[in-house]
């Protein structure tokens, strides 16, 4: 982890307009394609969530700006960002999980399955270890949406949040709709475009 400096910064002045604004989150809903990314978890044996879980958090870590966090008026760059997904239990209640990023995704799929068993096993709403080195994600598979919006806290917020649609067939693609918001003064629509890109090609990558 290591301190951006804001002076020599060449967003410094996007920063600055930004970050003054009440919600400086802007949003996108991106359909993404994950017909081979399904079939790879297939043969694989590990789930779909975990298959293109880890293809985000790999292209999450990929693009710098992602990495951003606003701490006391300065931004904090880390060096891994983990999944804090929310994860569904039998009983229709939900828990907030902290699963930590492997490049290796028979390690994270591990990671995966140790915190839906923790939340499982209890009725939390936040996980054990609860800080921003991490991506808010969730997954609604019942919802084909073609808009989305994250609620609002009201305090000053600069993690990513995104949320994972229904898959559904269309033509010969298995396609997903992907919601991204970002902060604006940290990352903007070429970043977004990027994570878009890598995002995409991980999805195609077998194991």
């Amino acid at each position: 982890m290591k301190t951006l400096d804001l002076h020599t910064w060449n967003r410094k002045q996007h920063f600055k307009h930004f970050n003054k604004f009440t919600d400086p989150y802007f949003g996108v809903v991106v359909p993404i394609d994950v017909t081979k990314a399904f079939d790879i978890a297939k043969v694989e044996n590990v789930s779909f969530f975990t298959k293109y879980l880890h293809a985000c958090m790999k292209a999450i870590n990929g693009v710098e700006n992602f990495k951003y966090r606003i701490v006391d008026q300065e931004i904090v760059i880390y060096d891994v960002i983990h999944a804090s997904a929310t994860m569904l239990r039998e009983n229709k209640t939900y828990g907030c999980s902290f699963i930590e990023y492997d490049d290796d995704i028979k390690v994270f799929a591990n990671n995966v399955k140790m915190e839906k068993n923790r939340i499982e096993n209890s009725d939390d709403l936040f996980p054990l270890k609860n800080s921003i080195d991490c991506i808010y994600c969730s997954a609604m598979p019942w919802v084909n949406f073609s808009g989305h919006e994250e609620p609002f806290s009201g305090h000053k917020q600069s993690v990513p949040m995104l949320a994972f649609g229904k898959a559904e067939k269309v033509d010969e693609k298995l396609l997903m709709n992907v919601s991204i918001s970002v902060n604006h003064a940290l990352v903007d629509g070429y970043h977004v475009g990027l994570f878009i890109e890598q995002f995409q090609e991980n999805l195609n990558i077998e194991f």
